[in-house]
């Protein structure tokens, strides 16, 4: 049983057809402000081959590389219902009718809920921006609000994901 939930989530995956995993984040979903120039605009999300016990789904954004303690935190999504497959370009506090349907935003190292693009310091490098995917095996996270922030949503997440995918973007400013 062990081998068959192992093979099952190997398979679960993270794309997006405006971002090659490894690849480069575009002016689109660039951040807006802090010295960024970009849109600000979350990229199309796909995914497929989830864990079949799948019941929500939460979504981070993370750049390790922020010059802070624990990174900064771009995106936290969750209460993501287990029939979703995509999220659309823009989707939450952006463009929150394309959100479905009981899906709810965190608070983010920008503090406040929905997502925030790529904005690393000027000469820093090319930053890592991991987008994960988890599967629940809860419908709604317990305890969770638009309070919310990454390390608390890992926390309350870590003994209910039954399985995760990621997509790395990268994105520097000289």
């Amino acid at each position: 049983m062990l081998a068959a939930a192992t093979m099952a989530t190997s398979s679960f995956s993270l794309s997006s057809p405006a971002l090659p995993d490894g690849g480069t984040i575009t002016m689109t979903n660039v951040f807006n402000g802090m010295s960024c120039d970009g849109l600000n605009i979350s990229p199309v999300l796909l995914w497929r081959n989830a864990p079949s016990e799948t019941k929500s789904f939460a979504l981070t954004v993370w750049d390790p590389d922020a010059p802070v303690r624990g990174g900064w935190w771009h995106w936290v999504y969750f209460n993501i219902p287990a029939s979703t497959t995509s999220l659309a370009s823009g989707v939450g506090s952006t463009r929150p009718e394309l959100a479905p349907a009981g899906a709810l935003e965190g608070k983010t190292s920008f503090g406040k809920p929905g997502y925030g693009g790529p904005c690393p310091p000027v000469g820093s490098g090319a930053h890592h921006y991991i987008f994960t995917l988890y599967a629940l095996d809860e419908a709604r996270v317990a305890g969770a609000s638009a309070k919310t922030t990454g390390p608390a949503l890992k926390l309350l997440i870590a003994k209910h994901t039954l399985g995760h995918a990621t997509l790395t973007g990268r994105f520097g400013r000289p």
